[in-house]
């Protein structure tokens, strides 16, 4: 997340706020219903529709014979919906778990770029949408907790009474103590007078980037972090990463910084090896980015959350940031800071190389154009009765149609955080009627929202059949069924009171990822792209999506 024309915040204010929380306590999740396991048939005819504008109709009508005998009665499909609904009795919520373990913990792409998000502030109020209160469970979650890489799977680490926080400078690691013996949290005052003594004692760069070794493919990565462990020295540095609250990354100045696309770039993944990517430690819940040019953000691994808790959490910052620090600085002498140490040998030297190697091969292929429109914002759609998201939705799918000539699978992020223990969901747009696509989005009863869309839905249905040692059902292995979910288009709103824009990876390598922010007057836009792919181009698609947001507005006015 990268933010942008905000007052500014030392890192002292930043870190005190942080550490604080507001009088009124958070309220978790006994207020908010138990998410349902949508019904079989609506699922099935929701996934038929969604295929007509994407597959020709001879094919259309094989799938749809496939469809039928998966949901005929008595049929493995109302077999396997069974067994949803009996896992839907006995756990709070029958689809999170098995999500984020397929989503995040078995995948073994590195996280920078194709992964990052989450941060937790303590205590909240309770979230609200559309006069419905939101599942708050996620927030607890998301201080001291960590993504552990392994070989065939990761795992989340969650860490209880983390009394520091971790900073890195110049590739090298200090576990700073946040609270007094007493218990009591640190002042800005002592947090800077901190601050200020690490930066004395890491003016120099280490020769050895430890951090780059999280950005590996987490096959990898799993191999060189249990070498790594083997080394006394080694695991208790790594374990002091692991269990503090967040991570600080006090980032060196970067040329042209100021250009947006640059600075974007910076806080999603350092921007190589040669720049700020040791000051990361990338399996890290909650990482905040500072740089000596004044430029900001969060970085954040998403197995723990996704983009719409981190950017209320964000709001909550910058509102508390604000207000004066009350606490007096005691009289106490400070502890200096606790250096972390490495022993690199020759193996560990080894995996750091090829880590710097594989890096910026990633790096160099991502393709990233952040923009802020000016010519309207989400008050515009709204004057005309519709909903902002869907009226920018549309503008994605004609400007893609123009650059491509063709409609593709498109999915837009939905919260079921209205569902105990709910995560996400996808909508899918029906790019063959876009008229009928706003006005289900305008519609407040739109599926998603009440937990019916169908990917969650069609993936709880083939895991069901794994976990009863089934074969996978054939309409999984369809072709229709990966042309579906081959999603060239990966978008996201991720709405906040700031003029921030968050930036993610696309999902496949021919695809683009894009995420907005609508301000009253504006909104903001990152687009990415591969550069490994020829047919797509961040920078195209961006001054494209720019003219049909014109076009849409003429549109409009013209109905007045």
């Amino acid at each position: 997340m990268i933010l942008r024309k905000i007052p500014p915040i030392t890192c002292r204010v930043l870190l005190s706020r942080v550490l604080s929380g507001p009088s009124q306590e958070l309220c978790f999740s006994s207020s908010v219903p138990v998410q349902p396991v949508p019904p079989l048939s609506l699922t099935l005819q929701g996934y038929l529709r969604a295929l007509e504008p994407l597959i020709p109709g001879e094919e259309l009508i094989h799938t749809r014979k496939k469809v039928h005998s998966f949901g005929e009665e008595g049929g493995l499909g109302q077999q396997l919906q069974e067994g949803l609904e009996r896992r839907a009795k006995h756990s709070n919520n029958w689809i999170s778990d098995w999500w984020v373990q397929w989503a995040y913990l078995e995948s073994r792409q590195p996280l920078p770029v194709h992964s990052s998000p989450a941060i937790s502030l303590g205590r909240l109020p309770v979230e609200y949408m559309r006069g419905q209160p939101l599942c708050m469970e996620l927030f607890p979650l998301l201080f001291s907790s960590c993504r552990i890489p392994g070989r065939k799977h990761d795992a989340i680490a969650h860490h209880i009474r983390a009394r520091h926080i971790t900073v890195v400078r110049n590739f090298q690691f200090f576990q700073l103590e946040v609270y007094n013996s007493d218990g009591t949290r640190m002042t800005e005052s002592q947090i800077h007078a901190q601050l200020l003594r690490i930066r004395a004692e890491s003016w120099k760069t280490d020769k050895e980037p430890m951090g780059i070794l999280t950005s590996e493919h987490r096959h990898t990565w799993g191999q060189a972090y249990n070498r790594l462990l083997k080394d006394k020295l080694n695991k208790d540095s790594v374990r002091a990463i692991e269990k503090g609250l967040f991570t600080l990354c006090l980032d060196s100045p970067v040329l042209r910084v100021s250009d947006e696309n640059r600075m974007a770039a910076q806080i999603l993944h350092g921007g190589g090896t040669y720049s700020n990517s040791g000051n990361r430690w990338f399996d890290k819940t909650l990482q905040f980015v500072v740089g000596e040019d004044g430029s900001w953000g969060i970085l954040y691994e998403q197995a723990t959350a996704e983009g719409p808790p981190i950017a209320t959490l964000l709001d909550h910052i910058l509102q508390y940031c604000k207000k004066p620090d009350p606490k007096k600085t005691p009289l106490v002498p400070l502890r200096m800071p606790k250096k972390l140490y490495f022993h690199i040998d020759r193996e560990i030297k080894r995996d750091i190389e090829h880590a710097k190697q594989n890096l910026d091969i990633l790096i160099n292929d991502l393709d990233i154009r952040c923009f802020n429109f000016r010519r309207f914002g989400k008050e515009l759609p709204k004057r005309h009765n519709l909903s902002p998201n869907a009226f920018i939705q549309v503008a994605l799918q004609l400007a893609y149609y123009k650059v491509h000539n063709e409609v593709c699978a498109t999915c837009d992020i939905a919260s079921q955080r209205m569902f105990r223990g709910g995560r996400t969901d996808y909508i899918r747009s029906p790019t063959n009627q876009t008229l009928k696509f706003v006005l289900a989005f305008q519609d407040p009863s739109v599926s998603a929202l009440r937990g019916q869309a169908i990917d969650r839905h069609l993936l709880g249905l083939k895991l069901q059949a794994i976990e009863e040692g089934r074969s996978v059902p054939s309409l999984f292995m369809d072709t229709a069924y990966g042309l579906a979910t081959h999603w060239k288009l990966r978008t996201g709103q991720v709405p906040a009171n700031t003029d921030s824009v968050m930036c993610f990876g696309p999902l496949v390598p021919d695809g683009y990822a894009v995420c907005y922010n609508p301000q009253s007057d504006h909104v903001h836009f990152s687009i990415t792209a591969f550069n490994c792919c020829e047919e797509t181009q961040a920078e195209t698609l961006a001054a494209v999506l720019h003219s049909t947001l014109c076009q849409l507005q003429e549109l409009l006015q013209s109905t007045v």
